[in-house]
């Protein structure tokens, strides 16, 4: 009987250890995450620099200009944004499919590039309310003829940047021949030079460098895909995301937003 009670105290202890343990192992998973949550925003507050990812050559957002330092539409908005913050903008060009990996290799801490919000991108970055609205177009040679919807493709030989929501557009059109490139200074050429018959890209990036460059291509169609840009941050970094969706506000709240967008577009920014 001793030793029935002896077995039966060391199997209590047992469960009340394992219990406790479980508990502790609780509590620290939860300490972990809003560690993790509070990493980006304190690291960028405690740095004094905000680490901005982008293409680096997609004018008129993020390119280099003759002075050979980083100008646009989307540096405008992160400095304006850093300096709100009360930090500097650092900027750090990525090839376009190489964007979101170096955000989570921690190359950078803030994706502001001309990211299109999707559901699949969601599954990997979380985003902050968007800072652009705008659409993809088809865009032809000067003398082309015959395409003016999205349909129209079909059977014809289109040029897209592999990896953005203009090659899933593309892909909606059976029949149609799509070819992927990385950059897409590459496929406006092959346009200009015959080697496609279309390209689709986005609105307003098409009608500043038509205007701009004096290309001989012209936007063939009105807009096939409402897109909806957003800056992309880490996965589980809610005070970030909170913290720069307040900035962006206070931005379109006083005209700077508005400002910035017609300096580039010249134009009524749709985001309000």
């Amino acid at each position: 009987m001793k030793r029935f009670y002896q077995i039966t105290v060391i199997l209590l202890l047992m469960l009340v250890i394992s219990a406790c343990g479980d508990s502790q192992e609780t509590s620290g998973d939860k300490e972990n995450k809003e560690n993790t949550e509070d990493t980006v925003l304190s690291t960028v507050e405690e740095s004094g620099v905000l680490r901005v990812g982008f293409e680096g050559t997609y004018q008129p957002f993020n390119y280099l200009n003759d002075e050979n330092e980083f100008a646009g539409f989307d540096v405008d908005i992160a400095n304006e944004l850093a300096s709100r913050l009360g930090v500097e903008a650092e900027f750090i060009a990525t090839k376009w499919d190489s964007l979101i990996g170096g955000l989570k290799a921690d190359k950078f801490d803030v994706i502001i590039g001309q990211m299109t919000v999707t559901e699949e991108r969601k599954k990997s970055v979380d985003f902050t309310d968007p800072y652009v609205v705008t659409g993809s177009v088809l865009i032809t040679r000067e003398d082309a003829t015959g395409i003016s919807e999205l349909e129209d493709i079909k059977g014809k030989k289109v040029g897209v940047g592999g990896g953005t929501t203009f090659e899933e557009v593309a892909n909606s059109v059976e029949g149609a021949e799509v070819v992927l490139y990385k950059a897409v200074t590459d496929y406006i050429q092959d346009l200009i030079n015959g080697r496609l018959d279309v390209i689709i890209n986005d609105q307003l990036l098409m009608s500043y460098n038509i205007k701009e460059e004096g290309l001989p291509i012209k936007i063939a169609s009105d807009v096939v895909n409402k897109d909806e840009i957003g800056m992309a941050v880490k996965k589980d970094s809610p005070e970030f995301v909170a913290k720069l969706n307040e900035t962006l506000a206070e931005m379109i709240e006083d005209g700077t937003y508005e400002e910035i967008y017609k300096e580039w577009f010249n134009s009524e920014p749709l985001v309000k």
